[in-house]
């Protein structure tokens, strides 16, 4: 039995396979194939019942952080912002002749999402907050878009490609999931 407090989103496409994310206000969100009925949705919501309540109290806990630490002024973000186009540029020259890639313009921006982007046309784009993660969560960020110059996707030839350059980039991946996510939510509210 589900608790009456949790909220299911259904969304259905013509995806494969059923997935679930946790969302803020107990909303679990359930992606499902078109030909999933509503009672085996629920019963794999129901089934991951404990999953779920470690998301919600990762989520709560995320919240008290940021309560805490409070949000980045729109000040604060620019000086990060500055930071960040200081250093950036030799590191992204350092990895592109690593990888043997070409690239276009470097920006730094306030993003809410993206830790980095890459357009088609090589143009590389960095989240400010990138200032405050440690140095080699930034390399791998600046190697992650970089790759993409070589593989426009998230296929497994991306990853070796990745896995080449930083054998660890697993770790840095997590503290981005894990610690990043405190500091995007930490941006709440700020654009520029």
């Amino acid at each position: 039995m589900l608790p009456d407090t949790w909220q299911i989103e259904i969304i259905r496409s013509k995806r494969k396979t059923l997935s679930i994310t946790v969302r803020e206000g107990n909303v679990i969100r359930a992606r499902a194939p078109y030909r999933l009925s509503q009672k085996e949705i629920y019963g794999f919501v129901e089934s991951k019942q404990s999953w779920i309540r470690k998301q919600m109290d990762r989520l709560a806990d995320e919240r008290e952080r940021v309560k805490e630490e409070g949000t980045f002024s729109r000040r604060e973000i620019e000086e990060l912002a500055g930071q960040l186009a200081e250093v950036l540029p030799e590191t992204v020259s350092r990895y592109a002749k690593e990888l043997g890639v070409t690239y276009g313009k470097i920006s730094v921006r306030n993003q809410k999402t993206l830790w980095g982007s890459c357009t088609g046309k090589g143009n590389l784009s960095f989240n400010c907050l990138l200032a405050l993660a440690p140095r080699e969560v930034m390399d791998y960020v600046v190697v992650h878009e970089l790759c993409h110059r070589l593989e426009m996707n998230h296929s497994a030839r991306f990853w070796r490609l990745v896995e080449r350059i930083l054998p660890d980039y697993g770790v840095r991946r997590r503290w981005l999931r894990e610690e990043g996510a405190i500091l995007m939510k930490r941006m709440t509210g700020n654009s520029y």
